[in-house]
């Protein structure tokens, strides 16, 4: 019984072995990880599911990837055909505001003099035009007062035909307002006939103190500065460019600038524009003039300065469509269905969420415009690099 059983199990065993055709025009993949590739069907080892047969002339190329439906759809991934579209230059830069330099005053002391009393001490303090602001002690000063005033007694006692009393009134009141003294000082001193001896001095401007130089009790000398006043009507804007963002100045476009910390934006207009470059840093400033209402805002605070220039009619991808690093820019572009590779380009102006593309796409090409970075990371969890690996334009 042996004998006869072993021929047919050995029959059948060698019909079993015998190897099933493979066809050399497809391999069978998952829809869920394209990497795995077979030559026969059966069961994704990664996730057991059915694998699904690919035609190989239809296979994506090395540089470029395939996703399944499923992938598109659970990475949201958008294709849009790029075309020409208006887009205008923006620049925004960091800035602070400063000081109108052209509404600074200086007050300083006509006569050489001990301080003996200050009206205001402290930065900041806000001082009105012909308010007091100290009083100082002055010998030249003083025998100036003594000499207007024996010019005024020699008048009334001795005949003013021999000497000319009234050139002699009119030198001596000349130098004490040449030294500061006000028409009402003088008047006053003229009507009590009697020197104080110390002067008040006024100041000339209003403004705030931005640099307070004396205190009580020191000496100031002839044109000595006794505070800086600051009119806070107007401010300025200055803004610092790196050279690399010069070409983008436009001097003759809209400035807007933003006001953090108060929530407000003024529009304005570029002013001044350095033309002299920071050699160690590489940077230009520029300066934008606003006016200050109600005295809102304060030297010191920080601002960003928005720089429009003129529009053009370009090529222009969102923003999300370009993949930017050190190696320059790239997008994905549509091959065939649900096929996808990745193009160098060279970027231009940047307006809104809009960039311009000045070199690396043509009117017309599918580009993704959303789900570029999700493919970027598709693409190098597959391959182990980065699609830029070895780019060039």
């Amino acid at each position: 019984m042996l004998i006869v059983i072993a021929p047919v199990l050995l029959f059948t065993s060698c019909k079993n072995d015998k190897k099933v055709a493979v066809n050399k025009d497809v391999y069978y993949t998952c829809s869920m990880h394209p990497q795995i590739n077979e030559p026969k069907p059966g069961k994704c080892p990664i996730c057991g599911m059915n694998l699904i047969q690919v035609q190989k002339s239809k296979a994506p190329k090395s540089d470029e990837l395939l996703l399944s439906e499923q992938q598109i759809q659970l990475g949201n991934i958008v294709v849009d055909t790029i075309g020409k579209g208006v887009i205008g230059s923006e620049t925004v830069l960091t800035a602070t505001l400063n000081y109108d330099q052209q509404k600074l005053t200086s007050v300083s002391s006509r006569v050489m003099g001990r301080v003996d009393k200050l009206y205001h001490k402290n930065i900041g303090d806000y001082i009105k035009k012909g308010e007091p602001l100290m009083e100082v002690y002055s010998e030249e000063l003083n025998n100036a007062k003594q000499e207007y005033l024996a010019a005024l007694e020699s008048r009334k006692i001795l005949d003013n035909s021999l000497i000319d009393f009234d050139q002699v009134i009119k030198s001596a009141k000349t130098k004490l307002l040449l030294w500061g003294m006000s028409e009402a000082q003088i008047n006053a001193l003229s009507t009590s006939s009697k020197a104080k001896l110390t002067t008040t001095v006024f100041s000339n401007q209003s403004g705030y103190i931005t640099e307070l130089n004396v205190q009580e009790g020191e000496y100031v000398s002839e044109g000595g500065l006794i505070v800086q006043l600051a009119d806070l009507s107007t401010l300025w804007v200055e803004a610092q460019v790196y050279t690399s963002q010069y070409s983008q100045i436009n001097g003759n476009g809209s400035v807007t600038v933003q006001l953090p910390d108060i929530g407000k934006e003024i529009s304005g207009k570029l002013e001044f524009v350095n033309p002299e470059i920071s050699p160690d840093k590489r940077l230009n400033l520029i300066r934008i003039t606003i006016p200050n209402q109600g005295n809102q805002l304060r030297p010191g605070m920080s601002a960003y300065v928005v720089l429009k220039g003129g529009q053009r009619n370009v090529l222009s991808l969102p923003m999300d469509a370009v993949i930017r690093d050190a190696k320059g820019a790239t997008v994905w572009v549509q091959t065939s269905k649900n096929t996808f590779k990745n193009k160098m380009v060279t970027v231009g102006m940047e307006s809104g969420d809009r960039i311009e593309i000045t070199y690396g796409l043509t009117q017309g090409e599918a580009v993704v415009t959303r789900g570029a970075y999700l493919i970027n990371s598709e693409y190098i969890f597959r391959i182990g690099s980065s699609p830029m690996a070895g780019m060039k334009m």
